[in-house]
């Protein structure tokens, strides 16, 4: 009965969302109380029934039931115990109940921490998380249904996808969804501002802690990727612009954007329609993203099975939450009044730059991604767009928006004189220029322009973070006492933006000086790349749970000092026989030392491929710094005390209304 218990609370479920999406609002309009406070009760009512569903579906996958239809296609006898708890988001079926089970998660979690929020505003923000699980839960009914029965079980599972069958199953998809989900709050926080008339500087303070959650967790699933893809496939890449890629990247570009215009909505009022508008943008690319993945219309190692209905309901989705959400934006945003002035010069003039060409990059992003996709609809022919447009495209953008990003804690709000902008900063830039130019030098002996460049933008990031912290404690007399009380928000952007720059650094210095062979070698053969001595002992059989495996033995040494073994491998599943390349890496501070083994070439000879990655760890480093700047921010207490201060005197002064002249607000 395990399937038929996961069915029916899926269809409870669907109830829940229908109840959720609409009894709040219709309280909100008659000014019914108990109709609005019921949205509680319904979240955790839909959160419940979705718990089960997933329960239900994870203990088919535990019991080997391949009487249900999505166990038989991403199971198998044989699959590690691990590997059968993630196959439950392993195709898309489950993924979809994942993904509606964390948005239920998301709408409880903002129902229990909406103290802050004036009830109504809480109504309306639930209620639009309401709706939008009701489009998730009849997808995955009425197209996706995990829980479809075979007449005839098979006696055994297809077993999942070789390139599934890995530890960054387990981490990298439920982080993703995390982001992309957590995007439908302050997207539901967006449009309840919108419904209500009220798009003032608390609707943004509410949103802050939540966008910027989201935007976190969002990074952690691409990081995660990134990692998986590069020690996975074999190529020693981790990042290679495929189109599903850019589906998650996207949405955390406009992300990005909205995080910082939402600082400048709370700070000052500045930027209030832009800053709804890239709420509304943001998860939009979010459901774009499920539409490239889900639809059919891409091939890539990324995506799922195809099915014509599958994205045509997506598309239906998309239409009309963007259709939808844009309408109401064309009719409440020129009622609403500017914000305060500003200058260029300004911290608002920066702000307002680095979205511009946020916006821009995502612009270029998402053509790259949907140009060959509409040239192929309209029967144009195939073309591909690949790294050389984006590397070109992309990273100019990039070196401007670095510069921003670090002269924006810098400056004043409002106004800052010129001159005594420049006097603050020559200094900084020079030192940046003069790290940038020995860093390059010590590791690797040489420069180039393109390396100075990217280098100087990255520690300018860094020197200018130390230079506004030591700014704000330089006239204290107990400095280590004023950091203390630094608001944590204010050291989760600096976190970030010196993650940012170690990123950066990484990308660089790796880009411009990374080695990479393709050799043949035979056992007892030898191979220098970058100063090391690859020697390839011996090829020796393995043998894994659910596969079998030729495993290389490869001595490296420098300067006949012995460095590291590495021992690559190729596997051949059982079940799925595709053969599958299981890189061996070495890493240190410095560098990566990587090797994927590929064919056998004949006579005893292996096909290998070899790199050598300088500072490949300091992405990883840079990614983690990002993503804990994010967290950190999300703690800052001052977001909880001033939302309960402004709904204070938001409640004193008047309640939200709708239609002129009539009483909505509830007590």
């Amino acid at each position: 009965m395990t399937a038929e218990i996961g069915q029916f609370a899926l269809v409870l479920a669907l109830l829940m969302a229908l109840a959720q999406g609409i009894v709040p609002l219709i309280g909100v309009q008659r000014g019914w109380t108990t109709w609005v406070t019921s949205a509680y009760s319904t979240v955790a009512g839909q959160f419940l029934f979705l718990f089960v569903a997933y329960v239900c579906l994870t203990y088919a996958f535990l019991t080997h039931d391949f009487s249900v239809a999505y166990v038989a296609n991403h199971s198998n006898s044989n699959l590690p115990l691990m590997y059968r708890i993630a196959a439950v988001w392993g195709g898309h079926e489950g993924s979809l109940l994942l993904w509606a089970l964390m948005l239920a998660g998301w709408s409880l979690a903002v129902s229990r921490f909406s103290g802050s929020l004036p009830q109504v505003m809480a109504g309306r923000t639930i209620a639009v998380m309401g709706l939008v699980s009701v489009g998730i839960l009849s997808f995955t009914l009425f197209t996706s249904n995990p829980f479809e029965v075979l007449a005839v079980a098979p006696p055994d599972g297809r077993d999942l996808n070789p390139l599934l069958q890995d530890p960054g199953l387990i981490l990298h998809p439920p982080a993703l969804y995390m982001g992309y989900v957590g995007l439908a709050v302050p997207f539901a926080i967006a449009i309840a501002a919108l419904l209500g008339g009220r798009l003032d500087a608390a609707w943004a303070r509410w949103s802050r802690p939540w966008a910027t959650a989201a935007w976190a967790w969002l990074f952690l699933g691409i990081a995660l990727g990134s990692w998986w893809a590069y020690y996975t496939l074999g190529w020693g890449g981790w990042w290679f612009w495929d189109p599903v890629e850019n589906a998650s990247f996207m949405p955390w570009l406009a992300a990005t954007a909205l995080i910082h215009s939402l600082a400048a909505t709370d700070k000052r009022g500045a930027f209030r329609t832009w800053t709804v508008l890239l709420a509304i943008v943001a998860f939009s690319l979010s459901l774009l993203g499920a539409f490239l993945v889900r639809s059919g219309v891409l091939t890539s190692v990324h995506a799922f099975a195809t099915d014509p209905t599958r994205g045509t309901y997506i598309l239906l989705l998309l239409s009309t939450v963007v259709g939808g959400s844009l309408a109401l934006y064309a009719w409440r945003a020129p009622s609403v009044k500017g914000g305060a002035e500003f200058t260029a010069v300004s911290r608002e003039g920066t702000l307002l730059a680095n979205n511009v060409l946020l916006v821009v990059a995502l612009a270029a992003v998402l053509l790259g991604t949907l140009y060959p996709l509409v040239m192929d609809a309209l029967g144009l022919g195939k073309i591909s767009v690949g790294p050389p447009y984006f590397d070109t495209v992309f990273v100019p953008l990039m070196l401007p928006l670095i510069f921003l990003t670090g002269l924006g804690p810098l400056m004043r709000w409002k106004r800052v004189a010129p001159g005594e902008l420049t006097a603050r900063l020559w200094h900084t830039l020079l030192a940046a220029l003069v790290f940038a130019v020995l860093l390059p030098l010590l590791l690797q002996g040489s420069t180039t322009v393109m390396a100075t460049l990217g280098l100087t933008m990255a520690f300018w990031l860094i020197l200018a973070a130390l230079r506004d912290i030591y700014a704000k404690v330089a006239h204290r007399q107990r400095r280590l006492a004023a950091l203390r009380k630094l608001p944590a928000s204010y050291w989760g952007m600096h976190v970030s933006h010196v993650g940012l720059a170690v990123l950066v650094i990484g990308i660089t210095v790796l880009s411009v000086f990374e080695s990479e062979r393709d050799v043949r070698l035979g056992p007892g053969e030898q191979y220098e790349l970058a100063g090391y001595t690859f020697v390839l002992e011996s090829i020796e059989q393995r043998r894994g749970p659910n596969y079998d495996a030729r495993e290389a033995r490869v001595v490296v040494t420098r300067d006949g000092e012995p460095v590291t073994v590495l021992l690559p491998q190729r596997r051949t599943y059982w079940v799925q026989t595709m053969p599958m390349s299981n890189a061996a890496i070495h890493t240190t501070l410095r560098r990566d030392l990587f090797a994927a083994l590929g064919e056998p070439l004949g006579g005893g000879a292996w096909s290998l491929r070899l790199y050598h990655n300088p500072l490949q760890v300091w992405l990883w480093i840079g990614s983690g710094m990002i993503i804990l700047g994010g967290f950190i921010a999300v703690a800052d207490r001052r977001y909880r005390l001033l939302s309960r201060r402004r709904e204070r005197a938001a409640d004193a002064a008047s309640s939200d209304t709708t239609v002129p002249g009539r009483q909505e607000g509830v007590a």
